[in-house]
């Protein structure tokens, strides 16, 4: 059987609820004849009877039985799938699976998802977070639709669009006392607190450190900012952080300075170029594009 008639089981089941082809005929506004060459058709193509008589009521058969007990399956599915496409249909936009790091999802995310939602509350946003080797295969395999990474990133099927530099700061506690520009070598003195190995944000430090020919040693490495941060507000030592990690000039508990030579990151928006925007794909798309205004 290569396709079932949804017309012809719903033509079955209100028989069998009505108990008579006449019956089920007035229930579904329809003739008497027309029912039964809908049943015929359906006993046809299954290649079994469904129905027989007994006396004036018509009841299923062993086979219309079995028939009978996935009717309301795949009733519920077909509603379901008619109802899913419908509400894109209507205007409502669906969901959006977005992968990004933990930092970015914690100090760059939250304006945009915001702004999406106020614009459209209808749109529903995963965040999955991970490193950008983790969150780029993720695209590739299709587990989610759009990413937001640290860069270097490679993918053959991939669009990769720059968003945003980010400059890394140098932060320590308060009193003590760093440069205007804090160098590699002036940070190797301290205790350092970095991201675990891994990701592309360490790698980034870790190359910085290298091109200044400074051993890097660090003291613990710890796979949240937030944790980075808590730990050098309590004293434990100083650290690398992307600038957004540090909003405001001063943040309480802490110094922090810029970084020489210079060092930046660069985010990008990352997506499979064969995949089909949707019309809630788009506007995320057009929201994380928006990030390099």
């Amino acid at each position: 059987m290569q396709s079932l008639n949804l017309d012809y089981l719903r033509a079955f089941v209100t028989v069998i609820e009505q108990g008579s082809f006449s019956a089920a005929a007035e229930r579904l506004g329809l003739t008497q004849p027309a029912v039964s060459l809908q049943i015929r058709q359906l006993e046809k193509k299954l290649g079994t009877a469904l129905i027989e008589r007994v006396g004036r009521n018509a009841r299923p058969t062993a086979a219309g039985s079995e028939l009978l007990a996935h009717a309301d399956q795949i009733a519920s599915a077909v509603s379901s799938a008619i109802e899913a496409v419908g509400r894109h249909a209507s205007g409502v936009l669906g969901r959006v699976r977005l992968g990004t790091g933990a930092t970015a999802c914690i100090f760059l995310l939250p304006s945009v998802l915001g702004t999406l939602r106020r614009n459209y509350p209808s749109l529903e946003i995963t965040v999955t977070t991970g490193n950008t080797a983790d969150v780029v295969k993720a695209i590739e395999e299709n587990i989610i639709d759009i990413g937001l990474v640290t860069m270097p990133a490679a993918g053959r099927m991939l669009e990769m669009t720059p968003v945003l530099d980010d400059e890394f700061v140098a932060i320590a506690p308060e009193g003590v006392v760093l440069p205007d520009r804090v160098t590699a070598a002036r940070l190797a003195e301290l205790p350092l607190l970095l991201f675990e190995p891994g990701g592309n944000t360490r790698r980034i430090v870790d190359r910085w450190f290298a091109s200044s020919n400074v051993p890097l040693n660090p003291a613990m490495s710890l796979g949240s900012v937030e944790a980075i941060k808590a730990m050098v507000g309590a004293g434990l030592g100083c650290s690398v952080l992307p600038g957004m990690a540090v909003p405001g000039e001063r943040p309480s508990g802490l110094v922090v300075r810029p970084l020489s030579p210079r060092l930046d990151r660069q985010l990008a928006v990352v997506i499979r170029r064969d995949k089909r925007l949707s019309r809630g794909l788009k506007v995320t798309y057009d929201a994380l594009l928006s990030l390099a205004e």
